[in-house]
């Protein structure tokens, strides 16, 4: 059997240069960052030419549309470099998850309450989650219990809000709390 995984795709912005230049004027900007005033496109790319360089429209928004006079390589490498450096920047906040049961003990509890303070403190947010088997099912309240004591023991530490409130479903009792 053959699985299909799909690439995810980096939206690119494309930048028209030279002659794919579609305005009519633009304004020029040469490599020095002095403004050469509106002139036809035909003859800053002549302009750009006799510099070897290109004529790239960077604002095609602006009345008339903004063009500079620039290597074009060495500004997509910039791009590309901001945008990774961006992307670095980006923290992605993943849950992660801590498991107590009705009969855990207060060493096991102190070691979860640990294990949470290190999440939420390096920027990730909590699931902490009591799973009831059997005959456990009937002490819900006895679950709720529990887990509102580990909240609590956990606020102490660490100051929290609860994200995602208490829910009991199918004998799995879960809450996640984040750093305020």
């Amino acid at each position: 059997m053959r699985i299909s995984r799909k690439q995810v795709k980096v939206q690119t912005v494309n930048y028209w240069i030279n002659e794919q230049i579609k305005a009519p004027q633009v304004r020029v900007i040469d490599e020095n960052g002095q403004n050469l005033g509106v002139m036809a496109v035909p003859e800053a790319v002549r302009i750009a030419r006799e510099r070897e360089l290109d004529l790239v429209e960077v604002f095609p928004k602006a009345d008339p549309p903004i063009a500079k006079i620039l290597d074009y390589g060495k500004f997509l490498y910039q791009k590309d470099k901001e945008a990774r450096k961006q992307k670095a920047k980006a923290k992605k906040v993943e849950i992660k998850g801590v498991r107590l049961s009705l009969r855990i003990s207060s060493h096991d509890r102190d070691v979860r309450l640990n294990q949470a303070k290190d999440f939420l403190e390096s920027g990730d947010k909590v699931k902490i989650e009591i799973i009831l088997k059997g005959r456990e099912r009937q002490y819900a309240n006895m679950a709720r219990e529990v887990a509102s004591q580990f909240i609590n023991a956990l606020n102490n530490l660490v100051s929290t809000k609860i994200e995602q409130p208490l829910s009991f479903q199918g004998g799995r009792l879960s809450v996640t709390v984040g750093k305020k």
